[in-house]
């Protein structure tokens, strides 16, 4: 029979053993790094370095949990579009333009990452024709021109349904070179990305311009996008971006990669012409005016 202090330090090594398995049961879960695809540009273009950068920030506030990595080959944001729907292990997550099917198969974080600076659009053109826009007023103005569209964005839709005449392609880079050979007008192109192509446009020997007159505008958001599977993701992303409008690094980032073309994009000198956008989602934020870009802000 055991002696009572062998039976007492018994009793003490199995509390012991007790409390520490509960003390490792309460301790945060280790996770190990995920590794996040987003989709390479189908053009082997990188990814907007802001939209990259904003998406970084947001997941260093879930320290360790994720690192992130553009797919190894280019990939074309339809078939991005479809690995995320079917929780593909190739893409975890990617940014595009919001409409209602998006929403429906893709878990969307309502947070619009270009401030809906996405909707306001300036105007490439062939250089030769640098003033054709220069006495447009009006919407129906703008329909005595033909405009350029990849055949599956959602710009092109909107386009179509304010009564503008489109043209499409299935290529990105085509469009530029239909555009310079005359096959339509005008191509409409994100404030924050137009001097960028027109840049390149030119090294490939293509004289476009950005048009300095006008200014498109339609209610829209860009977001990250996952799957309806990872609801544990989106709400990573969700918490971070949260966080980031909250001690407003968000903004910071905002000026940081948006200021200087948005100066020299002097959108708030621009005649704005409004269109209408039928495909815009319900549950947009709207409401909360500090999610969303206006030109006054640059006066």
């Amino acid at each position: 029979m055991a002696s009572a202090p062998l039976h007492r330090q018994r009793t003490w090594l199995k509390r012991l053993h007790t409390l520490l398995l509960f003390t490792l049961l309460c301790l945060p879960t280790a996770y190990a790094t995920e590794q996040l695809n987003y989709p390479l540009h189908s053009d082997g273009i990188d990814p907007e370095t802001y939209a990259l950068a904003l998406l970084t920030a947001a997941l260093e506030r879930t320290p360790g949990r994720y690192q992130l990595q553009a797919t190894p080959v280019p990939m074309a944001q339809s078939r991005a579009l479809l690995a995320i729907e079917h929780d593909s292990k190739s893409v975890q997550v990617m940014w595009t333009m919001t409409t209602r099917e998006r929403e429906e198969r893709l878990l969307p974080i309502r947070i619009p990452i270009y401030r809906g600076l996405i909707g306001w659009r300036v105007l490439l053109q062939r250089r030769a024709a640098a003033e054709q826009l220069a006495t447009v007023r009006t919407l129906n103005d703008l329909k005595r021109f033909s405009f350029g569209q990849r055949h599956n964005w959602p710009d092109t839709a909107i386009l179509r349904a304010n009564g503008l005449q489109v043209v499409t392609s299935q290529h990105y880079q085509g469009l530029f070179q239909m555009l310079a050979a005359g096959r339509f007008d005008l191509f409409p192109r994100e404030a924050v990305v137009a001097w960028q192509e027109q840049t390149r446009a030119a090294a490939n020997g293509l004289e476009l311009s950005v048009d300095e007159h006008l200014l498109l505008h339609y209610p829209t958001a860009f977001y990250f996008f996952t799957s309806r599977n990872r609801p544990d993701l989106a709400s990573d992303i969700e918490r971070g971006l949260e966080a980031m409008i909250a001690d407003g690094s968000f903004q910071r980032l905002f000026q940081q990669y948006q200021g200087a073309t948005l100066r020299q994009a002097n959108l708030q000198s621009r005649r704005v012409i409004e269109l209408h956008n039928p495909d815009l989602p319900p549950a947009t934020p709207f409401a909360r005016k500090e999610l969303w870009f206006q030109p006054q802000e640059l006066k």
